[in-house]
């Protein structure tokens, strides 16, 4: 490049910037306002669902393992980033794209996912993000015996930080509430239930469809039965071939969590991310009018508390 070329490439890039003005009138300024405000907005997007993401803890189910009012960064990069899931402050969800991660999701992974929907819904009633503990993954065997974990045949023991109610007997209740319909199971006596694998194949009867409806349904097909048989997709069958991988999750805080033994697996699509550490922590309940007890919340002792 010879010194003509080169003056003449300065020269140019002098003449853009004088062109580019500064906006002067009200609108001009409101306009570059809104081009600012939204490029910042895409700029977050894009990395709440490549990179890393913030999550605030809305309950106390996986106490103590994190705490209700734990804010944590969440590593979107290990399973999976995907395209922008939400638009930010409106939770409007987005038609998305997962790209492939590092891992699947593995036994004991503390894990943030998308929320199936409550038992009996083929789809959630809003958008809303999850954070439980992978007990199980596609194929496992799982079974609960008065509170007491097993996974295929091997007793899992309750994560470190984690806690039992000790004061609540085994609880005979919940039949009618937990996952999947009809299967009589109750929240410390659950089981066995093998966690869908890709490929498997479920034996269907009218008899049992009422465990399988939602489920089958929620992998794009539609169901049907009379008193004698089943439907899918208006062809009679006797057997589903499950189309995705699935896990099974657990709130640490045993007695006192909605998990998946009430309203049934995640698939592994819905797997987001995994908590890498919290970085901010309070009391969320008290309101930011009360500004002094606000502040006195403040727990400095949970802050860089690492997450697993």
């Amino acid at each position: 490049m010879n010194e003509k070329t080169s003056f003449s490439l300065v020269e140019y890039f002098k003449n853009k910037k004088k062109q580019k003005k500064k906006p002067e009138t009200p609108k001009e300024q409101f306009i570059s306002w809104v081009k600012t405000i939204f490029g910042a907005i895409i700029v977050v997007m894009f990395i709440n669902g490549a990179a890393i993401a913030s999550f605030v803890v809305p309950t106390g189910s996986m106490e103590n393992t994190v705490m209700t009012g734990d804010f944590l960064f969440v590593n979107k990069f290990l399973y999976g980033p995907t395209t922008p899931q939400l638009i930010p402050f409106l939770n409007i969800p987005l038609p998305f794209y997962k790209f492939p991660g590092i891992k699947d999701p593995e036994k004991n992974d503390v894990i943030v996912f998308i929320y199936p929907g409550d038992r009996d819904q083929v789809k959630p009633s809003e958008f809303v993000y999850y954070l439980k503990r992978c007990v199980a993954t596609a194929g496992d065997t799982l079974t609960i015996e008065n509170k007491k974990l097993f996974v295929n045949g091997k007793e899992i023991p309750l994560a470190p930080n984690g806690r039992y109610d000790r004061e609540l007997p085994i609880y005979p209740g919940d039949r009618q509430r937990t996952f999947p319909a009809g299967a009589n199971f109750t929240r410390d006596n659950y089981g066995p239930i093998r966690i869908p694998k890709k490929g498997d194949l479920i034996q269907l009867t009218s008899q049992n469809i009422r465990q399988w409806d939602v489920f089958i349904t929620r992998e794009g097909h539609e169901v049907s039965s009379s008193s004698t048989n089943v439907y899918i997709d208006g062809k009679e069958v006797s057997e589903y071939k499950v189309e995705r991988d699935y896990c099974f999750a657990l709130g640490d805080n045993r007695d006192n969590s909605l998990d998946s033994r009430y309203w049934g697996f995640v698939p592994y699509d819905n797997v987001v991310g995994s908590p890498i550490i919290v970085y901010w922590s309070w009391d969320t309940n008290t309101p930011m009018g009360s500004f002094i007890e606000k502040i006195k919340s403040i727990r400095f002792s949970r802050m860089g508390t690492l997450i697993n």
